[in-house]
């Protein structure tokens, strides 16, 4: 409604050049609103981006917490449920529809020609899923002690398995999430470096011009002319090996932060040098505000919005940046867990043949690029609400 009133009221503001009188109640709050109201109003119209905010949040808060929502020890191997297909969650049974849902229990056979271990659902063997559940024993976030799950099974001697287990009997929905801490947050850390970088370098090469932007559009070029993938194996190859986890995951996002301002550096230089010339620039100077305040505190802010859109396009580059790294085997290396760790169990055909469920952290990725993608469409639209 919102909408539609501005467009309805900018159209009459071009007939007179001047503001009516007497406004409708909702067109007066449109003639009132802030910009940022403005970008919600509009951004909210966009409803695969509102669907992909709520994914992204239902991740994000997963990963938060993942050592509370996993229902296992993702480290814990269980050499009885090796390669274990998923559980399917059921709420029907012989007797009809049950409320609280409910996993059957494994049959364990043995392939007569193959000697493989094959799974099957046995029904008289089942399990009903519990909520905050007593299980495996953790510290969330490194230092608060628990015991206490989201869900799980209250039978001490029986894994859930809902996305299935690995090779070595790990639970793989456990260690998803796990993995989601660790890919989704390396795209927010590296897009933050790079927002630094590529706003202040684009903003001091935009600004300044002459031979200052001349070098850094030099060493842009030069950056974007080499091949991505190349580059980041040789620079993630040159990380010692024997570095602890925590200085590989810094080195991996100091890595794609280093390559990846140069694309948002461009973006702010074309924004500056658009800007740099405008009456409340020129209005900061008599003022006697000094450069970098001119740019920090003036010009900045004044195109945050495309800049906000820009870099939420740009963490789905992140996210694949790792996982790309880690698939190779040359990011992360085990025993940490990403979800291009989490793939490398399945760069062997065989072993997909025989589990596909271990392509699941896939499924991941493209699901969480998907919606950084379509909220960078929807902040891009939303970010001139002037626009007809």
């Amino acid at each position: 409604m919102e909408e539609r009133a501005l467009a309805a009221a900018t159209s009459k503001g071009k007939g007179n050049g001047a503001v009516p009188a007497q406004l409708p109640e909702v067109e007066e709050r449109i003639y009132v609103a802030s910009q940022w109201r403005l970008m919600w109003w509009r951004f909210r119209k966009h409803k695969l981006a509102i669907a992909s905010v709520i994914v992204l949040v239902v991740m994000y808060t997963a990963a938060l917490f993942c050592e509370f929502v996993a229902p296992a020890n993702p480290y814990a191997p269980n050499q009885d449920f090796v390669q274990a297909p998923p559980q399917r969650l059921r709420f029907w049974d012989e007797q009809g529809f049950s409320l609280r849902p409910f996993v059957y229990g494994y049959k364990i056979t043995r392939d007569p020609e193959t000697y493989r271990m094959l799974f099957v659902p046995d029904p008289d063997k089942k399990y009903y899923l519990h909520f905050f559940v007593r299980g495996a024993p953790y510290k969330l976030w490194g230092f608060i002690r628990s015991d206490r799950h989201l869900f799980g099974l209250v039978e001490a001697d029986q894994p859930l398995f809902l996305f299935g287990a690995d090779g070595m009997g790990r639970d793989m929905f456990s260690r998803i999430v796990y993995g989601a801490r660790i890919s989704l947050s390396i795209g927010l850390v590296g897009v933050m470096v790079s927002m630094v970088l590529g706003t202040l370098i684009g903003g001091v090469s935009g600004y300044y011009g002459g031979a200052v932007d001349l070098v850094v559009q030099r060493l842009i070029e030069m950056l974007i002319s080499i091949p991505s993938i190349p580059l980041w194996m040789g620079l993630s190859a040159a990380l010692p090996p024997d570095w602890p986890p925590v200085q590989v995951y810094f080195g991996i996002t100091v890595i794609l932060s280093l390559i990846g301002w140069s694309g948002l550096a461009r973006v702010v230089r074309g924004k500056f040098m658009a800007l740099r010339e405008e009456d409340f620039v020129m209005a900061a100077r008599l003022a006697g505000a000094s450069e970098m305040r001119i740019i920090v505190r003036h010009l900045v802010p004044s195109f945050l919005s495309h800049l906000i859109a820009s870099l939420t396009l740009s963490i789905p580059g992140m996210i694949l940046g790792e996982t790309s790294l880690s698939f190779l085997g040359i990011g992360l290396r085990p025993p940490v867990i990403s979800w291009g760790v989490l793939l490398q169990g399945a760069q062997n055909f065989r072993t997909v043949a025989h589990a596909p469920w271990l392509l699941l952290p896939g499924l991941f990725v493209v699901l969480a690029v998907l919606a950084f993608n379509f909220v960078g469409d929807g902040l891009r639209d939303a970010a001139d609400p002037y626009a007809r």
